[in-house]
């Protein structure tokens, strides 16, 4: 073979490759390119053009481009705007680049053209049957390849298979076949015949294995799916070709579950679910709703802390300084809590009593666990129960309903993100059943230490460890809790302030948390402790604190207004002023009787905003005999009237009561404030002594209050409420309170604080209720 070396302007390629005998088209639009067209142009208009290696290289050099190019000869011209000459060509030769230089603002590169590539030994050269073998085997795989294309037109076949020149046969054949640049410069660099029509055969039986492969897959795709949803199309044809592929159809979602899985802190049973799970979810690609729900599940699943614990904090004495730094007063609650805790520390068990702290709105129920959540440096979750009638509700729903989700326990748990926080259970005496189930026995496996450790949530159906869950519960009211699930808590009964314990805690609490509230902390701003006290009294009628917190948040923001408008920088808020802020009093102290009268008697009562004192009225009438309640009565209260009648109808004749006055007098009972509702036994000894005054026109002490419920025979049976009720017995003015002797140790349990400046009396029987209330006796 014999080399001419020559030099030619030269232009290099972008992702294009120009074979020998194509006529094609490029445009052009580097300076470089241009000019070595026109200096082609000026010349024999033979050019010589060469492939780059990296498309996007902007002035490549002699090692950036493909060391065979093509010679051709430029047939036309086209300019179009914006600079860029679109060039139309033939392919003459091959050539080999040798050098490259750009000194006259062109491309100018010396290149060896290939005039003879015959000359090469290969097997079948002189043999024309040897020959017509290669000629046939290159047109078969030619029309195998023209058949899975499609796109090859039967004219352009027709006349590729009437060539009998093995060398035009592999020009015209890698002409006309769309292959990318990489492959048609693989042809250009086969030099030789053989070398090329080996590297042919290769191309066209690659490319003839993709477009059948290809049809095999878009023929199972079509099976497989409906033509109308193309979602599930795109889906289908993934899952194909990651089969194809042995990837096995896992998704990239799946395989993050699974990595999630490993690093779970769970037990061995919990991770084969998940696993279990995630593998359904793999296979469900194509279902979007299945995968969409288990996808859910497998979330809920891995956000759940199985064995994922937090280290509590065992110093008692920082729970116990933290609850007095919180809460004002509660000594025995307080106390209480703290042995809670301590025996917990000790024992390193979660199957200790759960407390369920019980008492009046407002007292500080859930403040106090918050505190000790705080002392003990756990989490916190509040789940509140109030009007919670579903027992999906802490039990969960099946996964088999739409829109399924966990209960509030699992829940919880998860918000936490540990298995041992505390959980405060809120308002427990509130919830309710209906046709759906009966939440407080959903609530019994919850509470009971030998059944939780394996508590079963319907959604999550894996047992979840309950046992290192700090329970708190809170209650208004005993009698809202069923008896089975009373029977699991032990009670820590939070009573009513007194006034004296709403000045400390307005003063040391609730005064600092508005002021910091309404942003008053760079102002001088006062409450005298008579106007605290006002507020207590006079403006406020509760057995907590939560109205007074709101009275003096209502004087801070009047006190930003006058701040803001009358550009005060003090405010002092005084018993005399305080009417400017409030307005006028909202409640009136019933003081006792300034005088003793007949057959009105002042009673003690127990309300949820903390105890009253209740006056009965009674009148005795001529009639026929009728006996009148009103006033709101229920039913427990009417029946104690009809057993303090029958009482003083069987001592009638101890007390010169005429046997023919029942029959010949109305007796009407009365208890003031009629529009609110009262109930209960505690009125009995009340009730009794006021109709014995009322028959026998015997004044009673204007200055004694009784509570106790009445028995047939008289006896004086115990009643609950009683701190309440001679707190309300003292602010009242009473001298002298009577209550039954079996509430000794109540009273003994009670403050001195509260006792201070009354008389209590103890009773046993009617005739000692008597004895002391009527002005007859001594």
């Amino acid at each position: 073979m014999s080399e001419e070396i020559t030099r030619m302007p030269a232009v290099a390629l972008r992702g294009m490759t120009i074979l020998p005998s194509m006529i094609v088209h490029f445009d052009v639009s580097r300076d470089k390119s241009i000019k070595a067209i026109e200096q082609a142009m000026t010349a024999d208009q033979k050019l010589f053009v060469v492939t780059q290696r990296d498309p996007e290289a902007s002035d490549p050099g002699i090692d950036d481009l493909y060391h065979i190019g093509t010679v051709v000869e430029i047939k036309q011209l086209v300019k179009l705007p914006k600079n860029i000459i679109r060039v139309l060509v033939e392919g003459l030769e091959r050539a080999e680049l040798l050098e490259m230089e750009a000194s006259a603002g062109y491309l100018d590169a010396k290149v060896a053209t290939f005039p003879d590539v015959k000359d090469q030994d290969y097997p079948g050269k002189g043999d024309e049957v040897g020959q017509q073998a290669m000629i046939r085997n290159l047109k078969e795989l030619f029309q195998k390849y023209a058949q899975a294309n499609g796109k090859i037109s039967q004219e352009l076949v027709r006349q590729i298979m009437e060539i009998e020149d093995l060398e035009h046969l592999t020009d015209q054949i890698a002409i006309h076949i769309p292959l990318y640049y990489e492959e048609k410069q693989r042809i250009l660099e086969a030099v030789f015949l053989y070398d090329r029509y080996e590297e042919l055969c290769v191309i066209l039986a690659n490319e003839e294995n993709i477009m059948r492969i290809k049809v095999q897959l878009q023929e199972k795709v079509k099976a497989r799916i409906d033509k109308n949803q193309k979602e599930y199309i795109l889906r289908e044809q993934l899952k194909l070709i990651r089969e194809e592929l042995g990837d096995d159809t896992t998704l990239d979602d799946a395989q993050h579950f699974l990595e999630e899985t490993e690093k779970l802190t769970a037990g061995e049973e919990v991770k084969e679910k998940i696993r279990k799970e995630i593998k359904r979810f793999s296979n469900s690609a194509g279902n979007t709703s299945e995968a969409g729900v288990i996808r859910g599940y497998i979330e809920t699943l891995l956000e759940m802390p199985w064995d994922k614990m937090s280290e509590d904090n065992e110093d008692i004495s920082a729970a116990r300084k933290q609850l007095d730094q919180d809460h004002y007063g509660l000594e025995k609650v307080k106390e209480r809590v703290l042995e809670f805790l301590a025996v917990r520390t000790l024992t390193r068990k979660g199957d200790s009593p759960i407390l369920c702290l019980v008492g009046p709105p407002g007292t500080g129920k859930t403040s106090i666990a918050k505190s000790i959540a705080e002392a003990l440096n756990k989490q916190y979750v509040r789940i509140c129960l109030g009007g919670v009638r579903d027992e999906a509700e802490i039990r969960g729903h099946r996964r088999t309903y739409v829109g399924a989700m966990p209960g509030r326990i699992a829940n919880g748990l998860k918000m936490a993100g540990v298995k041992n926080p505390l959980m405060l259970l809120d308002e427990v005496d509130k919830v309710s059943s209906d046709y759906k189930g009966d939440t407080s026995s959903a609530l019994l496996e919850v509470l009971d230490p030998e059944q939780n450790v394996r508590f079963r949530d319907h959604y999550i159906e894996i047992p979840v460890d309950l046992s290192e869950v700090l329970f708190i519960a809170t209650a208004n009211d005993v009698q809202g809790i069923p008896r089975p699930l009373l029977d699991r808590m032990e009670l820590i009964e939070i009573s009513s302030y007194t006034e004296n314990e709403k000045l400390h805690i307005a003063k040391e609490h609730l005064l600092k948390k508005q002021i910091r509230k309404h942003g008053l902390e760079n102002y001088t701003f006062t409450v005298s402790d008579g106007a605290l006290k006002k507020m207590i009294t006079s403006y406020t009628r509760e057995a907590g604190v939560r109205g007074l917190e709101r009275r003096i948040g209502e004087i801070c923001r009047k006190t930003a207004k006058e701040i803001l408008e009358e550009k005060k920088t003090a405010v002092r808020i005084t018993e005399s002023n305080l009417s400017r802020y409030l307005g006028k009093e909202r409640y009136h102290v019933e003081k006792a009787n300034e005088k003793d009268e007949v057959g009105i008697v002042r009673g003690l009562a127990w309300t949820s905003v903390g105890g009253v004192t209740l006056q009965v009225e009674v009148n005795c009438m001529p009639g026929k005999g009728d006996f009148k309640l009103t006033g709101q009565i229920g039913d427990v209260m009417k029946e104690s009237a009809q057993t303090a009648i029958s009482y003083i109808r069987s001592v009638g004749d101890k007390w010169n009561i005429d046997r023919g006055f029942f029959r010949e007098h109305d007796i009407h009972i009365h208890i003031p404030e009629g529009a609110v509702p009262k109930d209960g036994p505690s009125a009995g000894i009340t009730m009794a002594t006021a109709i014995l005054s009322a028959i026998t026109e015997i004044p009673v002490r204007a200055d004694v209050a009784m509570t106790g419920e009445i028995t047939l025979r008289g006896r004086v049976l115990p009643i609950g409420g009683l701190k309440e009720k001679l707190l309300a017995a003292k602010n009242a003015g009473m001298h002298r309170v009577l209550v039954p002797e079996k509430n000794r140790v109540d009273v003994q349990e009670i403050s001195g604080e509260i006792k201070k400046g009354l008389d209590i009396r103890f009773m046993e029987n009617m005739d000692e209720v008597l004895e002391l209330a009527l002005c007859s006796q001594k």
